[in-house]
């Protein structure tokens, strides 16, 4: 009885949806930027600059801009390039052809670099004499 109850209900709404369709018309999506600089119309240019800076949460500086100090960053640089050129000649003396490492100091200018074999690889402590501050590098041997 339940099954053709259900069977009577399904043909029922199955004749209702078989004759209330009615024609279905469909067209193509055609994609129009907004943006004026990608093809959008130039009338929004106004509106999308006043909602751009709607949403600016950044205000101009006054002044140049970014001003830097060419002899602060020779000073900076010529730093660079001589501890990269100590650090070379570290690995190259200590890690040469005949692998073995010896404890030495170097002393250049406000650093001092100490280098000390260990069981576990060698230590490297950088030292700066100007403010005490001191880093260990450690580089384990495998």
């Amino acid at each position: 009885m339940k099954s053709r109850f259900l069977l009577t209900l399904f043909s029922i709404v199955a004749l209702f949806f078989f004759f209330t369709v009615q024609e279905v018309k469909a067209q193509q999506m055609v994609y129009r930027p907004l943006n004026p600089a990608f093809g959008g119309n130039p009338g929004n240019y106004g509106w999308m600059l006043q909602s751009a800076n709607a949403q600016n949460r950044f205000s101009a500086t006054t002044g140049a801009g970014f001003q830097r100090d060419p002899l602060a960053d020779f000073q900076a640089s010529l730093q660079r390039q001589i501890l990269s050129q100590l650090t070379r000649d570290i690995v190259n003396q200590q890690f040469g052809e005949d692998g073995e490492v010896s404890e030495r100091r170097f002393d250049f200018g406000e650093f001092s670099i100490e280098v000390v074999p260990g069981l576990d690889g060698v230590d490297i402590l950088i030292t700066n004499i100007l403010t005490g501050d001191q880093t260990t590098v450690s580089i384990p041997s495998f």
